[in-house]
């Protein structure tokens, strides 16, 4: 009888994704790493992303939608596809993460950004764990939170510090301490900065491998604002830049734009031989390293998946509600891997884009010295959490 081989490890990726794309696509990026690592774990991916389904997914991985929850306008949080008050869809995803999570027992559990889940919807699955044992419980963030007295306010007022000290093991920080600190911005106090690890940018292996978006003879610039939620203003102004001869702009609104844009788009690429506009795609990090110059808004996965590129890049952040992208954007251009632009004007977007096409603007040397091997990091890291279970249940249990 031949000895049948060890199960698997079992991994949940948390995001609770009220609206964008930014926390799913950084775990899919994240599942996509830890497949492609020694121990293949088999990965469940939790979201709140209603856009879920558009993106590839490697064997091995599996979705969980939550119930949607969105922004109306004035910034509030509420019900997404249901009528009903926000405390009652917050309590019914609390339900299935704690169900879920119960059930599905991950050796590693990785929560992006927010330790108590959104509206402390992950609490009593963290302490359903915590009580189980057998889970390696990490709390992921990305190099840039918001500006840091709102960054320190805002984890103060929910509880982060006594979050990472009751159900926490580590802290994982994409990002790299020389160009932004956050343990600065948030405060942490030694024993849980001592736990905090930059694992760099999750920046190199993003790409698909798909067809180039360039064409034989022509210049590409690529711009792309994210899931569209707030990207009008540049989408627009994108529409007024004039471009360089023989140049064209391949433009991604994002799935979420909205439909006027959407509507106005469309005029605009049936008069123009110069634009293109699609829609969806997940092939931006093959693009934009095939692209002559990028264009983008500031989100964490637009920026990581630039830099594993040499592509001249500039970057026009939000700055509402958050100055998440605007931070980044400064710290970045300071030292050299991109240029940033607070207003997108289109004069000032002809300007750079034209100075780029022609070859004149550099960002690889400035890239080649940050770290952009954060998904390999993540695969080590992992790794180590895998060999180094909590409790003998984590053995054992699975036969039960």
């Amino acid at each position: 009888m031949t000895k049948s081989s060890p199960p698997r490890p079992r991994v949940a990726l948390y995001g609770h994704d009220t609206c964008g794309l930014g926390h799913l696509r950084r775990n899919l990026a994240l599942a996509a790493a830890l497949r492609a690592g020694d121990e293949r774990p088999d990965v469940l991916v939790v979201t709140g992303s209603p856009a879920a389904q558009r993106f590839e997914r490697p064997e091995g991985v599996e979705l969980l939608v939550l119930p949607t929850i969105t922004k109306d306008g004035s910034g509030r949080y509420e019900a997404g596809a249901l009528d009903v008050p926000l405390e009652v869809v917050v309590g019914l995803r609390s339900a299935v993460l704690t169900g879920a999570l119960a059930a599905w027992q991950p050796d590693l559990l990785v929560v992006d950004k927010v330790p108590r889940g959104f509206h402390g919807e992950l609490e009593p699955a963290l302490e359903d764990l915590r009580t189980r044992g057998g889970t390696r419980v990490v709390l992921g963030l990305r190099d840039v939170l918001d500006g840091p007295a709102t960054a320190r306010r805002e984890w103060q007022r929910d509880g982060g510090e006594a979050a990472l000290d009751r159900w926490y093991d580590e802290v994982w920080v994409y990002g790299d301490p020389a160009v932004h600190d956050v343990r600065a911005d948030l405060g942490l106090p030694p024993h849980l900065a001592r736990s905090t690890r930059f694992l760099g940018y999750l920046a190199d292996g993003r790409r698909h491998g798909v067809e180039p978006v360039g064409r034989a003879g022509e210049r590409t610039v690529l711009a792309a604002v994210g899931g569209g939620v707030d990207g009008a203003d540049l989408t627009r102004a994108l529409l007024a830049t004039p471009l360089p001869p023989r140049t064209r702009l391949v433009l991604l609104p994002g799935p979420f734009a909205a439909a006027d844009l959407l509507a106005d788009l469309d005029r605009a690429e049936r008069a123009r031989t110069d634009l293109d506009v699609v829609a969806f795609t997940d092939a931006f990090p093959d693009w934009a390293a095939d692209a002559d110059a990028v264009v983008c808004m500031g989100g964490y996965n637009t920026v990581a998946e630039v830099l594993a590129t040499s592509t001249p890049a500039l970057v026009v952040p939000r700055t509402r509600p958050r100055r998440e992208q605007l931070v980044r954007a400064r710290a970045m251009s300071r030292r050299g891997m991109l240029d940033h632009l607070t207003d997108p004007d289109p004069a000032a977007l002809a300007d750079w884009i034209a100075r780029a096409v022609r070859g004149d603007v550099h960002h690889a040397a400035a890239r080649r010295r940050s770290p952009l091997d954060g998904l390999r990091a993540v695969q080590h890291r992992a790794g180590h959490l895998f060999r180094t279970p909590t409790s003998p249940r984590t053995e054992s249990r699975r036969a039960s």
